[in-house]
């Protein structure tokens, strides 16, 4: 792995455009729970899959608000963790950098990340589905700690929901094709986190290879696209980035 790290982190220092891909994998050491790992992934220890189909979140807010009020806290009150770090600092030898993530819980923004691109939404932040009005997620918390579920918009009575993408949602337009295009114009992509089994933002390391892009995949778990990288480290991510900021500053 040695090899592999001093290799990227050349690469690194000499590329003028690199675009990270961050994924669950990026966030747990902040204490966030992923949703796919066979131990902890929250697909396994939960209903949530259910809960988070668009369709069910409208007829069942209720029910949903439940389960969510026991990640509110971990979600908006989290911290960056040393990847979020050491991505931030990466984009700084870049002169043109940017971080498409999967991820809706702002730690890039909080690292000091800067052009990221949310294609799943940013949690911090919910809106009215009637009226659209925008509220902090945190005071919708206050909202459900006051006994206030479903929460609902204090201006139409409209119900209030994260924004984020839902199971049944598409995701947003403009984010996706910032992404593609951000994908294709890369010099290097990093992957970081991530299984590369959601589409269509699994996709975009094949964008940024069809625009000649060398890829690196950093993740716990082999993915269907370590094919096609040029760098590929299968191991704990924290492990790696330590190794990575290591020979960083070398």
């Amino acid at each position: 792995m040695a090899d592999q790290i001093k290799a990227l982190i050349d690469r690194i220092k000499k590329s003028r455009n690199t675009v990270f891909f961050t994924g669950a994998g990026v966030s747990t050491d902040s204490g966030i729970p992923d949703f796919r790992s066979p131990d902890t992934g929250l697909w396994k220890t939960t209903s949530a899959q259910e809960l988070l189909f668009i369709d069910n979140f409208v007829r069942k807010p209720k029910e949903f608000y439940n389960f969510a009020l026991k990640f509110f806290e971990d979600l908006l009150y989290a911290e960056p963790n040393l990847s979020h770090r050491f991505i931030a600092e990466v984009q700084k030898l870049s002169d043109e950098s940017y971080v498409i993530t999967q991820n809706i819980d702002n730690l890039h923004q909080k690292a000091g990340s800067h052009n990221v691109i949310e294609l799943h939404g940013n949690f911090y932040y919910s809106y009215c589905m009637e009226c659209s009005q925008e509220f902090k997620t945190s005071k919708v918390f206050n909202m459900l700690k006051k006994g206030e579920n479903p929460p609902l918009c204090p201006i139409c009575k409209g119900l209030i929901k994260p924004d984020v993408v839902f199971f049944g949602e598409s995701l947003p337009h403009e984010a996706l094709n910032k992404a593609v295009k951000v994908s294709e114009k890369a010099e290097l992509f990093i992957v970081m986190g991530s299984s590369l089994v959601v589409n269509p933002a699994a996709l975009m390391p094949g964008y940024a290879r069809s625009g000649g892009a060398e890829v690196a995949i950093l993740n716990r778990n082999k993915t269907p696209y370590d094919s096609l990288a040029d760098f590929v480290i299968h191991d704990n991510l924290s492990n790696t980035v330590k190794s990575l900021e290591e020979a960083l500053y070398e």
